[in-house]
């Protein structure tokens, strides 16, 4: 293939790329989750219901076209973030109080959703923005009439 006959894929715009953060960074936060699983953290069910609350909220935000949808994982981290802080054990499991596997997996859950929570928020403005500017879909992923 000759260089002129390359196939370049149009630039990601920033709340593109603040929707791709926020989809990694909930996954990332479900992984810590997953580490505090398996590290013998008790949770109240089977499966650890942030892991499925954060992977559905991946999922959503990675697929919903609206421009609202990176407020989703925003909300999700937030959520998390907050549960982590009114936990009578959070911080000890962050300070390693709990041993170390345990002090790694909160550490990676909590950069995992503070990041989606931020990501979120950016992503939300920037695409909410272009949207009303008439540069993207409309809520119900029609292209936009302006």
């Amino acid at each position: 293939m000759t260089p002129s006959a390359e196939h370049h894929p149009p630039r990601q715009r920033t709340g593109s790329r603040a929707r791709a953060v926020t989809v990694g960074a909930l996954a990332v936060g479900a992984a810590g989750i997953a580490v505090l699983w398996a590290a013998g953290v008790e949770f109240p069910v089977a499966v650890p219901p942030g892991i499925v609350i954060l992977l559905l909220g991946a999922v959503f935000v990675a697929l919903a076209r609206a421009p609202w949808a990176p407020a989703v994982g925003s909300a999700l981290g937030l959520f998390v973030t907050v549960g982590f802080l009114v936990s009578p054990t959070g911080l000890d499991n962050l300070t390693g109080g709990h041993g170390a596997t345990i002090a790694a997996g909160q550490a990676v859950q909590l950069v995992g959703v503070v990041t989606a929570t931020i990501a979120g928020v950016i992503g939300t403005r920037t695409e909410r923005a272009r949207h009303r500017a008439g540069a993207g879909p409309d809520p119900r992923g029609q292209p936009s009439r302006r």
